[in-house]
């Protein structure tokens, strides 16, 4: 029996608004002089206005978008990460939490429940959102799920200057960074770019300028060997302003950054060749960035050695770098185990143990995906790192 291809279940809307954008990528290619570089791609097909897949109004988590993220799939997850939160918020003497990329709310709300069974409320969650819909989505989760507390949560569409202690989170946004894809050419380096193809969109190498080169070049600084001929693979240039931009916005506090990724050595194996490009598209994981533009997710896995050499360059200390399972161990997972069982089935304890399985396992997101500790004049406890720091490996 052949599978479904999901993509025959689109609706003529999503269809049109995916060719709406193709024309628009097309337009482009044709302004630059019949090339884009993928970065540029990838910058449209996520974040067009009104049409990329993180501007346009489709449903994107859980299930009924495209992928799960942790606080999907276990409330246990954003109730630990409340704790850890609980735990700098103490040291700080109170603050605010700021959290990046706050997907359908579950996050916000789930841990917010924790803070205030530990007493340890923020003194706002301001939610760093852009999309009207998500916003719309987030706040029909808070309504449902913690009306008592919707007083203190603020949504903001920029930075903000006004949050001299906090704690921050940002749980799968860096993979959303748009990068830049290259090949190795004999001693050089060529950059992967894209150009339109009938009626959708192709590869096409083009010359890399001096950034790219550099780039290339610091990598492979790092590593035991030069990177092999006809090797591809993928840099997020755009982490050093990213950050910068918001090492502004941070006086005191930490910055606890979730996401799949590798110290640089592992980022840039051999038998990694093909790099780490990544799209999704109805809970199915593949490698066609052209597919549908607009309408699937486009990632990267995160180069966490990028992430602490932008942070220490601007001015912010690298506090912890561990996988996510031994992390949520360390932060409390075991104390909001202990309070979502009591009084549970064995339906119950089946369930939580399925959701612990998910985000803990090595096999699963306890090892792939990884949590980094930034923070500015902050020298206090962070219990999610005392199990196993891995910092050494950057």
């Amino acid at each position: 029996m052949t599978r479904h291809d999901p993509a025959l279940d689109l609706d003529a809307a999503a269809l049109e608004a995916s060719q709406r954008l193709s024309k628009r990528i097309r337009s482009a290619i044709d302004e630059a002089g019949g090339a884009l570089t993928f970065e540029a791609y990838m910058d449209r097909a996520l974040y067009e206005p009104g049409l990329g897949y993180y501007r346009g109004g489709a449903a994107r988590f859980g299930v009924g978008g495209d992928f799960a993220t942790a606080p999907e799939l276990s409330s246990l997850f954003s109730r630990t990460l409340g704790r850890q939160a609980a735990e700098i918020l103490g040291h700080l003497g109170g603050g605010d939490v700021i959290e990046l990329g706050p997907g359908t709310g579950r996050l916000a709300a789930a841990a917010l429940a924790e803070l205030e069974h530990l007493d340890r409320l923020p003194r706002r969650w301001r939610m760093l959102e852009v999309s009207a819909a998500l916003r719309q989505e987030q706040e029909q989760t808070l309504a449902a799920r913690v009306p008592h507390l919707l007083d203190r949560v603020e949504w903001l569409e920029a930075l903000p200057a006004d949050s001299p202690q906090a704690v921050w989170i940002a749980n799968e946004v860096l993979d959303a960074l748009p990068v830049r894809r290259f090949v190795k050419r004999g001693d050089g380096v060529r950059e992967l770019g894209v150009v339109a193809a009938d009626d959708g969109f192709a590869w096409t190498e083009l010359a890399a300028d001096t950034a790219l080169q550099q780039a290339v070049a610091d990598i492979e600084a790092r590593l035991d060997a030069p990177l092999p001929d006809g090797y591809v693979s993928e840099v997020c240039t755009r982490v050093a302003p990213f950050l910068r931009g918001l090492a502004e916005a941070l006086p005191q506090g930490v910055m606890l950054w979730l996401d799949y990724g590798y110290p640089r050595r592992e980022y840039y194996l051999a038998e990694r060749h093909r790099g780490t490009l990544l799209c999704h598209f109805r809970h199915r994981a593949h490698d066609d960035p052209f597919f549908y533009p607009g309408l699937q997710d486009i990632t990267a896995f995160v180069d966490f050695t990028a992430v602490a050499d932008a942070a220490l360059a601007c001015g912010l200390d690298v506090l912890g770098y561990a996988p996510q399972g031994p992390f949520l161990m360390g932060a409390g997972l075991a104390a909001c185990t202990e309070a979502e069982l009591a009084g549970a089935d064995a339906a119950g304890h089946m369930a939580v143990s399925n959701e612990i399985q998910r985000i803990t396992h090595p096999g699963d997101m306890g090892e792939r995906f990884k949590v980094m500790a930034l923070g500015r004049d902050y020298d206090g406890p962070l219990g999610g790192f005392t199990p196993a720091d891995r910092r050494a490996t950057l």
